[in-house]
């Protein structure tokens, strides 16, 4: 197949790009390298350097994708806050605009990078399942759920296939340790440069820990299959205290860094896990990196960089 996969510069979707030419698929990458690195593309892409806020009508012409993997967004939670036209015009324009061409070119399906823990804000339920009710606390959560509600209303409207997939915290090599960064990274990074690391709040804060490989996997599942239109959470509904993160990496690591503790973060959630039990019955989809697993993978990438 064809596959426009947008963001493929970047830390999941260069994964996801690598696991869909590995399985002989055409890959078409789309990415502004606002914060993807060119150096990620692999071998056998073809790129192309665009903002998805223009639409990308000219590669839709030229590529006549039969998928769209619509991985690009605008990521950081704080500047979702700061400055929420920039959020909506990365994440909830750029996607219609590119969902008009998907009617326009003929895509058959679309698979949508959405977020877990930023849809259904301050949970109720653990670990959330997909009919948990949704109240994003930030633009940013906020973008993601409406690029959800711009997908079922093509489906319904112009009958082109989706999956979301609401992402739990992804982590692994090529993640970016800086600005709105995830936690395993940063603490990888300041692990492998003998830095300082530190844990905001107490750190009896939860999170659902996903290894990237394991995302792509989902992805790739999504965009060979054809379940039905709807949300997937993709995540492993454990819960892991930042505390016991940081203490599985330290001890992994070897190093003599201890973390100190910060003031709180506003506005953080305290707990968050995503139940995966529609993608495993769907998809055929589990995760199957264990968490050490996952984290020694990560320490060696920031080893090695």
């Amino acid at each position: 197949m064809r596959v426009l996969l947008t963001g493929g510069a970047g830390f999941i979707g260069s994964n996801v790009a690598e696991l869909l030419l590995a399985r002989g698929h055409e890959v078409i990458i789309v990415d502004d390298l606002s914060s993807g690195k060119r150096e990620n593309v692999p071998e056998g892409a073809h790129f192309c350097e665009e903002d998805i806020r223009t639409g990308c009508e000219e590669v839709f012409l030229r590529f006549r994708p039969e998928v769209l993997c619509h991985q690009a967004a605008q990521i950081d939670v704080r500047r979702s806050v700061l400055e929420p036209d920039f959020d909506a015009d990365v994440n909830v324009l750029g996607t219609v605009r590119l969902l008009q061409n998907c009617v326009r070119y003929g895509v058959g399906r679309v698979v949508f990078a959405s977020s877990g823990g930023a849809i259904y804000g301050d949970q109720i339920e653990f670990p959330a399942p997909e009919d948990h009710p949704q109240y994003p606390v930030s633009p940013y959560g906020v973008s993601k759920l409406a690029g959800e509600r711009y997908l079922h209303f093509y489906h319904v409207q112009y009958g082109l296939s989706y999956a979301a997939l609401r992402y739990a915290n992804v982590y692994g090599p090529r993640q970016d340790p800086h600005g709105e960064a995830g936690v395993v990274a940063i603490f990888s990074a300041n692990l492998a440069a003998q830095r300082v690391s530190t844990i905001n709040g107490k750190g009896e804060q939860t999170r659902d820990f996903v290894y990237v490989g394991d995302v792509a996997h989902a992805n790739l599942l999504a965009i060979e299959g054809d379940p039905p239109s709807g949300a997937y959470n993709v995540g492993t509904a454990v819960e892991t205290k930042v505390n016991e993160l940081y203490e599985l990496l330290h001890e992994l690591s070897g190093k003599d860094s201890p973390a100190r503790h910060g003031p709180d973060k506003p506005g953080e959630q305290l707990r968050s896990s995503v139940d995966p039990a529609r993608a495993s019955r769907v998809l055929g989809w589990r995760p199957e990196v264990q968490l050490v697993a996952g984290l020694e993978e990560t320490l060696r990438f920031f080893e090695a960089h």
